[in-house]
């Protein structure tokens, strides 16, 4: 079951002209790395039945999903914390972000002290190895920390619920690539509106738009390149 619930956000303004894409949810890219169909499904129509087992697996989210910072002696413990990511153009919510003191951390704004930041994502069941899906979910998690904050994780965790385990997973940049390529291909669906030929087109069509739009410059056509901003 998804784990971070969130809705389409626009960016944060940077002063910029120009449109403002969409932010994807985090745990879509969970649903696209299982299925891409059930993805689009979910995105366009809102397409979700329910059965016992994602029933069951949101009532114990619904547990754990209330947003707290703990302290247990030098550690943080972040929960249902915010993160986005402008790279990425995701955003979400981790459901708990452990900060480790460490002396090659980062300074938070939750607590006095330097953290190591280690994302753990819960997820309904018992341990099951290699499931992708969440490993990119996790990874795109860690992704916006590390925007966000300024630092590097190595690691995270899948925590099981109904078996009260963790499953290590290690950050590599093969799954930091995938990760980045799944993003790519779940929010290039994503429509937006030009804003110098005020129509609606998918974000993966931008480049080749502007690449039109640049040639009509140099057939005479337009007087100046209109640039698209990115807000």
């Amino acid at each position: 079951m998804p784990s971070c619930s969130a809705d389409r956000e626009l960016l944060p303004s940077s002063g910029t002209s120009g449109a403002a894409p969409l932010l994807v949810p985090l745990s879509w890219l969970a649903q696209y790395g299982y299925c891409p169909r059930r993805c689009g499904l979910l995105a366009l129509d809102q397409a979700w039945v329910e059965n016992a087992e994602t029933a069951s697996g949101r009532t114990q989210h619904q547990r754990v999903h209330t947003a707290r910072v703990e302290r247990k002696g030098d550690d943080l413990f972040l929960y249902e914390l915010p993160v986005y990511s402008r790279t990425l153009g995701v955003s979400g919510k981790c459901d708990c972000v452990e900060a480790h003191a460490a002396p090659d951390g980062v300074l938070l704004p939750y607590g006095e002290g330097i953290f190591q930041l280690y994302p753990v994502e819960y997820k309904h069941g018992v341990v099951r190895k290699g499931e992708e899906e969440y490993h990119l979910q996790l990874c795109a998690q860690a992704l916006c920390l590390e925007e966000q904050f300024g630092c590097v994780i190595p690691a995270g965790s899948i925590f099981y619920i109904n078996s009260h385990r963790r499953d290590e997973v290690a950050l590599t940049d093969a799954l930091r690539q995938k990760t980045v390529l799944t993003a790519w291909q779940k929010r290039k669906q994503e429509k937006i509106q030009h804003p110098f030929l005020e129509e609606t087109i998918p974000i993966g069509l931008i480049p080749h738009t502007q690449a039109m739009l640049f040639a009509r410059v140099l057939r005479g056509e337009l007087d100046e390149y209109p640039p698209f901003h990115w807000r």
